[in-house]
């Protein structure tokens, strides 16, 4: 079920919706693989199985082997978020903030895309990046990612 708060103290927030917990302790079972090239098999095969499951695409940019690799992993997971938002009534504006776990796969996509562009020297996009990061979540970033 899509949270889309209209209220008048401020932009509205969207919170995604659930992932099936099925997807979601799989995701949490490749990760935890110690072998580094089976964790990548593992979370790659998550994300063929379910190519519109965020945390997927962002977990497979943060295990990719090049700079290219991760940019190009963490860019579907963002376009896919893009998507996943407008689908749930995201209208361009609006908050959609970390502290909702449901959230965490698409801003985990979108910070690591904001990483790679900055490390393959994709400036304007970078610089994009962290504004859009700071949009969505004044309160960026969290603690676990800073």
């Amino acid at each position: 079920m899509t949270n889309l708060d209209l209220g008048t103290s401020g932009p509205p927030e969207t919170v995604l919706p659930q992932v099936i917990s099925e997807v979601t302790d799989r995701l949490d079972a490749a990760l935890a693989i110690d072998d580094v090239d089976a964790r990548r098999e593992a979370v790659s095969s998550i994300v063929a199985d379910h190519p519109r499951y965020l945390d997927g695409w962002a977990r497979l940019g943060e295990l990719g082997r090049h700079p290219i690799e991760r940019y190009a992993a963490f860019r579907v997971g963002y376009h896919r978020g893009l998507d996943t938002l407008r689908q749930n009534g995201w209208r361009g504006s609006g908050y959609v903030r970390w502290q909702h776990p449901t959230n965490q796969g698409f801003l985990r996509a979108l910070h690591g895309l904001h990483s790679a562009a900055t490390e393959i020297g994709e400036d304007d996009e970078a610089e994009r990046t962290a504004v859009f990061l700071r949009q969505l979540d004044p309160a960026w970033p969290p603690s676990e990612l800073a």
